[in-house]
């Protein structure tokens, strides 16, 4: 159902509305990435399928973060607008809740259309104010890495990262460090037309585990377009000694992507959380992250 599909906003029709908070978790292998593509398979092409199943019509949602082609999540988070009336009847007289009749309707038919790929594990009714992307304080993500220091075990292979070097963690922290806090990514970022790439980045660490496997925590207040990767890219740069300590923030400072810019592959990748504000704090949350998310003037750091 991806190919042609046109998203409505039931706001276009119906004024009296119930926003819907939905926790759900993908394995992005199977998937073109999170958002709607002609042609193409993707996350939010099953989901707002299956909510079209449910209340028989087109169902727009919006997504706290958008995930490229094969990248996981753990924690994603969605909210979707329903009429008074639909809500009401997603239970169909049952003795469940709206909310849990929702969630099992829903993985009843991603179950059937897509291996189990999606899983929801939680709707429920939204609080006065919340939205998925603008009301959220924060994204974390994890990526593993094996590096040569460590046995490669193939049944990992669809979530890891083989190094074929041995790579120094300790370096990779050092640079890691010199790009925390708020500045313009532009360099570690694909920029989208009218969107600003100033983020802040509240945590970036590699740690190595018992196993000797190596993992990347990242978290900001939202990250533009490729940036994990390309944070990631730079740091193995370093750590494997292809380029000098300071790397980093040398392309941070410079404000540049070009060739020397490296992605890392999605694969290791996962949306690991999403974390949002008390309740009586959601509606102000969003209304200044949206005025923080204007467009800025190409002259600014």
């Amino acid at each position: 159902m991806d190919e042609g599909w046109v998203a409505v906003d039931a706001t276009a029709s119906a004024p009296a509305l119930v926003r819907m908070m939905i926790r759900l978790a993908y394995d992005g292998a199977a998937f073109a990435g999170w958002a709607r593509q002609p042609g193409l398979t993707t996350v939010q092409g099953r989901v707002e399928d299956a909510l079209a199943l449910i209340v028989r019509r087109d169902v727009r949602t919006v997504v706290a973060g958008r995930t490229d082609a094969g990248v996981h999540a753990r924690g994603q988070v969605v909210h979707c607008d329903l009429t008074e009336a639909e809500y009401a009847a997603l239970n169909r007289g049952k003795t469940l809740s709206a909310e849990e009749a929702l969630k099992r309707r829903l993985n009843g038919i991603l179950k059937r259309t897509g291996a189990g790929a999606v899983v929801i594990h939680e709707t429920q009714r939204a609080p006065q104010g919340f939205d998925a992307r603008f009301s959220a304080l924060w994204r974390r993500y994890s990526y593993r890495i094996s590096d040569a220091s460590i046995t490669v075990d193939p049944l990992v292979r669809n979530s890891t990262l083989y190094v074929g070097a041995t790579l120094d963690v300790d370096l990779m922290n050092r640079e890691a460090q010199s790009v925390l806090g708020h500045h313009d990514f532009l360099s570690f970022c694909k920029p989208r037309e009218g969107a600003t790439t100033l983020r802040t980045l509240q945590d970036f660490r590699f740690e190595r585990d018992s196993f000797g496997y190596i993992t990347a925590h990242l978290q900001a207040d939202a990250f533009c377009h490729s940036m994990v990767r390309s944070l990631i890219g730079a740091s193995l740069l370093v750590g494997e000694g292809r380029e000098e300590a300071g790397w980093l923030r040398h392309r941070l400072e410079l404000q540049v992507r070009d060739s020397r810019s490296l992605l890392a592959p999605p694969h290791p990748l996962v949306l690991e959380e999403v974390k949002y504000p008390e309740e009586s704090q959601l509606e102000a949350r969003a209304n200044m992250t949206r005025a923080r998310r204007r467009p800025v003037e190409s002259s600014q750091a």
